[in-house]
């Protein structure tokens, strides 16, 4: 899966989105349908950068096959943070927090934030909190891989 990942984020290899979108969707089959699907926002600084919103490009596929549309422009991340890879975990929820903002009344619907990768949860968290606050009544998170927690070893 990191492979696969890493093709479509670092070598913008994008004929791995529709494949990261039916390994997904084997996972979601049975979840609820969301009234919307919301790709996880890339600053504007980041887009130039990659080219490309890794989520939006997993979601053109997935949203097709679910039948729930993709809100792309629902959400704006509006701060350009160091990345959270390079951060240590009790670092991360600080880095994130406000950065996004949204113009779209979502009030009573059911909204799916989709990325490609969960590793705190910092960053679904902070948009969930974000599109609460525009009127979802309900946030799940759809995330292709998610990293393992970095483990303590001691010697015995």
């Amino acid at each position: 899966m990191d492979a696969l990942v890493h093709s479509l984020k670092y070598q913008a290899n994008l004929s791995m989105a529709p494949v990261l979108a039916d390994l997904l969707l084997t996972r979601i089959d049975k979840s609820p349908i969301p009234d919307f699907i919301v790709p996880m926002p890339l600053h504007p600084v980041r887009l130039r950068e990659r080219g490309f919103n890794q989520a939006l490009e997993i979601g053109r596929k997935l949203s097709k096959q679910c039948g729930s549309p993709l809100l792309p422009g629902a959400c704006q991340r509006i701060k350009n943070t160091p990345s959270q890879a390079g951060l240590p975990w009790k670092e991360r929820e600080k880095n994130i927090r406000g950065v996004f903002t949204c113009e779209t009344d979502l009030t009573g619907k059911h909204i799916a934030i989709l990325d490609d990768v969960m590793t705190t949860g910092a960053t679904l968290n902070e948009l969930a909190k974000t599109l609460r606050k525009h009127g979802a009544v309900r946030v799940s998170g759809w995330v292709v891989a998610r990293t393992m927690s970095p483990v303590s070893l001691h010697d015995s």
